[in-house]
C-alpha cells in the first residue's frame, strides 16, 4: 500500500515525510549512502589491485620458465626414445623427423613435436646415438640455453 500525504506526515508510520531512513540520523545517512565512491577511493583501489599483480608476477615468472625448460626436456626424451625404437625397425641409415613419426604413427597424435616455445625438435642420428634438440627460450641455435637430449658432458674447467 502506498503511502499517502496527509498534511505532512506519512500514512505508514504517521511520522514527517523520510525516505525510509530512520528519524535519528537525519540527513546525513541518506547524503551518505547517495556518495556513492570518490575517484580517489577507485585509484588507491586500482593501484592497491597493480602492486599485488606484480608481486605475483614477480614470483611466479621464474617458476613458468624453469617449467617450461622442464616440459621440453621430458618431451625430447619421449621423442628420443621413440626415435631409438624407430631407427630399430627400419633397417635404412635414415634419421627421422619428428613429422615423420607422427605420419608413421610412431607417436600419438596428441604427442608434441614442438618445444614449449613452439619451435621443433631436431633430431640428430650418429652411428649409436640418437639426439634431440631445441633450440631453447632464447630460440637460437647452439647457444648455452639449448636443451639436448642426452645432455652434453660437462666440460672440465
Amino acid at each position: 500500500m502506498r503511502a499517502v500525504r496527509d498534511r505532512g506526515k506519512c500514512t505508514s508510520c504517521q511520522r514527517g515525510w523520510h525516505s525510509g531512513a530512520p528519524r535519528e540520523f537525519g540527513g546525513r545517512l541518506r547524503s551518505r549512502l547517495q556518495r556513492g565512491v570518490t575517484l580517489i577511493e577507485v585509484m588507491i583501489v586500482v593501484v592497491i589491485l597493480g602492486m599485488i599483480a606484480g608481486g605475483v608476477a614477480v614470483a611466479v615468472f621464474p617458476k613458468l620458465k624453469k617449467a617450461q625448460i622442464d616440459t621440453t626436456t621430458t618431451s625430447a626424451r619421449a621423442l628420443r626414445s621413440v626415435a631409438e625404437t624407430w631407427r630399430s625397425e627400419h633397417a635404412s641409415d635414415q634419421c627421422p623427423t619428428p613429422q615423420v613419426l607422427l605420419n608413421d604413427h610412431a607417436i600419438d597424435s596428441a604427442s608434441k613435436i614442438t618445444d614449449a616455445w613452439d619451435d621443433p625438435f631436431t633430431i640428430i642420428c650418429q652411428d649409436d646415438e640418437t639426439i634431440v634438440t631445441s633450440p631453447g627460450p632464447d630460440k637460437k641455435e647452439n647457444t648455452a640455453d639449448d636443451i639436448r637430449v642426452p645432455a652434453l658432458p660437462a666440460q672440465p674447467k
